[in-house]
């Protein structure tokens, strides 16, 4: 029998659900006491909530409702014929409805957070507050599309995702040991502890007779299904209007925007507030875990 991989600090969820989000199954996950105060955790692309499981108990100490969902496609949810952004929208609001129709805090990281920026923008009476971790891609040009471009833009992007949707129709994931799907994380996550990322595998994967496979759906890709340019989530801060707070590492790393400061201070909302976390990669919340999590219960009392 396998032993079970465990690291410092990381604590499954103390329930698990699945919400209906328009007939796809989203699997979702709650630490802490289900009396307590509600927060909602939203995670980065091809990741899954079980990356919070650090950093998601800590608040659940703190007298808080921790709630995370995988994303559709994603760890244990139900993988879907086309992906886009608008769907993970979707999703997420079905996740709030499931918890209350209250106002609550949101933390997102990467997508998660640009996800629920875009949320907090659009429905900003379910948000209370919004903590987004890494989560504001930057060019440093936003450049304005017409109505005409964003015509060619769709079927530009509906017939590239169709055609790659139609090459892996019958695609599996590669197999491998919990140390080969390790490394290969590792490629894209270099700055996260290789026992870190062992774990992760006996979360996000499988484990089929031929090895692991990672659970995301293989048809997936960055950017999903239909026009999304990351700038166009920075064109929505300053018109937040709940507390904000951003949260950016500043050290290069593979996953990470490569937003600078400056690209931040432009935008924030009035009272807004940006925490430059030195020697800290996009993982913000898995490299520093504590310190990110005591910005956040700074920022909600």
């Amino acid at each position: 029998m396998r032993e079970a991989i465990t690291v410092p600090g990381a604590r499954r969820p103390d329930r698990r659900r699945t919400v209906d989000s328009n007939g796809l199954a989203i699997a979702t996950y709650e630490w802490g006491d289900e009396a307590a105060p509600p927060i909602l955790l939203a995670h980065g692309g091809m990741d899954f909530a079980g990356t919070f499981d650090v950093f998601a108990p800590m608040l659940a100490d703190a007298g808080y409702r921790v709630v995370s969902w995988d994303a559709r496609g994603h760890g244990d949810s139900q993988h879907a014929a086309l992906y886009n952004w608008e769907a993970d929208l979707r999703d997420s609001v079905a996740v709030f409805d499931s918890v209350g129709q209250a106002a609550v805090p949101v933390i997102g990281h990467s997508k998660g957070g640009s996800l629920m920026l875009q949320l907090a923008d659009a429905l900003p009476h379910r948000v209370s507050h919004l903590v987004n971790l890494d989560g504001l891609p930057s060019r440093r040009s936003f450049p304005d599309v017409s109505d005409h471009q964003r015509t060619k833009l769709m079927a530009q992007e509906l017939t590239s995702w169709l055609d790659h949707r139609r090459r892996l129709v019958d695609a599996r994931r590669k197999p491998g040991t919990i140390d080969e799907l390790a490394e290969r994380r590792a490629r894209m996550n270099p700055r996260l502890d290789m026992d870190w990322l062992r774990y992760l595998v006996t979360i996000g994967a499988r484990e089929d007779e031929d090895g692991w496979r990672w659970k995301i759906d293989p048809t997936m890709r960055f950017g999903g299904f239909g026009p999304w340019r990351p700038e166009w989530s920075m064109m929505r801060l300053p018109d937040i209007g709940v507390p904000v707070l951003a949260v950016l590492g500043t050290a290069p790393d593979p996953m990470g925007w490569g937003t600078a400061e400056s690209d931040v201070l432009s935008h924030l909302p009035p009272g807004g507030r940006l925490v430059m976390l030195d020697d800290v990669g996009h993982f913000v919340h898995i490299e520093q875990p504590r310190r990110v999590a005591d910005l956040a219960l700074e920022h909600l009392a």
